[in-house]
């Protein structure tokens, strides 16, 4: 049996930042991840994504994320159980939770923290036939090594965030990007939208709309799309990889039974107070929650995590005050193997 302060359900950077402030706590985590490694979607599904949105990092790739915070938790020392999945969950009579894997490793701890996100996901798939045939054939849904697409052709399909981002990023990997979407409006960030125009006015992506690919063409691999503008006839623009990047299908997987309330298949949570479930004890933070206003934002992630944290704080310490020292003034403790004290002005006391 494992045991720690916090099982922390997800090891993506909500989690692992949670690890962080849980430190500063004097707690300690646990981490539980389906996946073989530490990341989350940032490690497995687009490492090389670059991130516009991390504080003090104008661009940051979405691997380099995941180090940097593996980095600012180690000291903490955050036990990890990699390649199994949270199964079930059980309230003792004690108050604690014991966490069983797909494998039966057990791991107990007064408070949970889910921090997995959408759960498992799948891409969503546009209707082609033949799709399926030419998926690993020049039909990529995610991109997770940009390098295979240097000097390449390369359309891309889709009108959110990652579709923009990866035509903005890829025009000066690929000798060609197209960008194809079924609308003249976007859904992704203004900011995104606009460097899309300006390198369709530069010249360095095609961008056709309002319009839908409507065949892929080929042998072996992909060799050309047919595209279909609106009330136009088709026409067909020869290719090395089509990219649809039409978003993920979440699935909650075994949390859906783990009694908790769920909505648009997400847990909801008390934002009010500090990402608390249904269920005493048990948190949930990052993607996989839901509440009035809910951002899925990464750094929306790492605010939940700081409050869930402290709450958590009370839990296992019932009756106990914690002074919350500033990082700037009190330093860590266990970075430097030293502590500082902070001035009287600039200590809160949590009742």
């Amino acid at each position: 049996m494992i045991t720690t302060d916090i099982i922390i359900i997800g090891a993506g950077p909500t989690g692992l930042f949670a690890v962080f402030e849980a430190g500063l706590l004097k707690l300690k985590c646990h981490l539980i991840d389906a996946l073989p490694q530490p990341g989350g979607q940032c490690s497995e599904i687009y490492p090389k994504k670059p991130i516009y949105d991390i504080p003090a990092y104008p661009e940051i790739l979405a691997g380099d994320l995941t180090d940097k915070l593996l980095e600012q938790c180690k000291q903490f020392e955050p036990g990890f159980t990699l390649g199994e999945r949270a199964e079930t969950i059980d309230k003792q009579d004690d108050g604690t939770f014991i966490v069983t894997t797909n494998k039966g490793t057990k791991h107990q701890a007064p408070v949970v923290a889910i921090a997995s996100g959408l759960g498992s996901f799948e891409p969503r798939k546009p209707l082609l036939d033949n799709i399926t045939d030419f998926e690993d054939k020049g039909v990529e849904y995610i991109i997770k090594e940009p390098e295979l697409y240097r000097g390449k052709n390369v359309i891309i399909a889709g009108g959110g965030d990652s579709a923009l981002d990866w035509s903005i990023f890829l025009a000066d990997v690929a000798k060609s990007v197209t960008l194809v979407h079924r609308r003249n409006e976007f859904r992704g960030h203004l900011d995104s939208v606009e460097k899309v125009q300006e390198l369709k006015n530069s010249g360095k992506i095609n961008l056709i709309t309002p319009a839908e690919i409507t065949a892929i063409i080929g042998d072996d691999k992909v060799e050309a799309l047919e595209i279909t503008k609106k009330d136009e006839a088709p026409f067909t623009l020869e290719t090395d990889h089509f990219i649809p990047l039409f978003g993920l299908s979440p699935k909650l997987g075994p949390i859906a039974n783990w009694g908790l309330e769920i909505e648009k298949n997400a847990i909801k949570v008390n934002n009010a107070l500090d990402y608390q479930t249904n269920i005493p004890g048990i948190f949930a933070i990052g993607d996989g929650n839901i509440y009035p206003g809910k951002l899925k934002l990464i750094l929306c992630g790492f605010h939940e995590a700081t409050l869930m944290c402290q709450a958590a704080y009370k839990i296992i310490n019932p009756g106990k005050r914690y002074v919350l020292k500033y990082t700037t003034v009190a330093g860590i403790d266990g970075f430097d193997g030293t502590r500082k004290e902070a001035p009287k002005a600039v200590v809160k006391t949590i009742d």
